[in-house]
């Protein structure tokens, strides 16, 4: 593994400037989290959001973080939130990190999964967990939404598991799957819909209502006017 290598698994189509970084967690596992850019810039996903994202959704906390240079966005609040380490370094720390793709078994319940997952949100602010199954042919990944005490920072769980996939090199998938155990609807709220449209534009997005109804949405339709532009200053 070496810097470019992630540097590839990136998406950044309208800057053209890759970023990656690894996380170390308390219990010794290496994370990855890749630049994850958006036609609606805001809503890029800075690869040190991400990766303090996926460690804190698989029930550990960000310890050290291993990046190419200092000058990466959002690094100073991730460093204070959790008291990060923070390591420059030529190369990656580790070979390899933690695999988070998880191949299909044949007996497999995804509303069961996406229930058990609710455990694991932080969701220290809204108390409002969420829970997101991102599928490919061969499996799916997880996603849970995270959130901190700065509260633009937190993220969703769409969003978390489309981190996870990308920092996994993956970037092919059939659909997704969403659970919330409170509220009337379960739904990607507006910045996840512009995501997901860019990302999955003609996907079938499963909606397990929390009262044990189910929807089946084309991600298209879920966002009709999604942000488009061709006048866009794309260097």
């Amino acid at each position: 593994m070496s810097w470019n290598s992630l540097f590839e698994k990136s998406y950044t189509p309208y800057s053209g400037q890759p970023q990656a970084c690894i996380i170390e967690g308390t219990s010794g596992e290496f994370y990855a989290g890749v630049r994850i850019e958006n036609i609606s810039y805001p809503l890029t996903i800075p690869a040190v959001q991400a990766a303090c994202a996926i460690c804190l959704s698989e029930m550990d906390i960000p310890k050290t973080i291993f990046v190419p240079h200092n000058k990466m966005e959002q690094l100073k609040f991730w460093e204070a939130e959790f008291d990060l380490n923070v390591l420059s370094t030529k190369e990656p720390p580790v070979e390899q990190v933690e695999n988070l793709f998880h191949p299909k078994e044949s007996e497999f319940s995804p509303l069961k999964r996406l229930k058990q997952l609710l455990d694991q949100a932080v969701v220290v602010n809204s108390d409002f967990p969420v829970s997101a199954l991102l599928f490919t042919e061969h499996g799916f990944f997880e996603g849970v939404n995270i959130e901190v005490s700065g509260w633009t920072h937190g993220i969703c769980a769409e969003r978390v598991a489309i981190s996870k996939a990308f920092a996994h090199g993956t970037t092919e998938f059939t659909k997704m799957e969403i659970h919330t155990r409170k509220g009337e609807f379960s739904s990607p709220c507006g910045a996840c819909r512009q995501v997901i449209t860019e990302l999955l534009p003609y996907h079938t997005l499963k909606l397990h209502h929390s009262d044990g109804t189910l929807s089946e949405h084309l991600s298209v339709d879920l966002l009709p006017f999604s942000f488009k532009s061709s006048a866009l200053n794309n260097k």
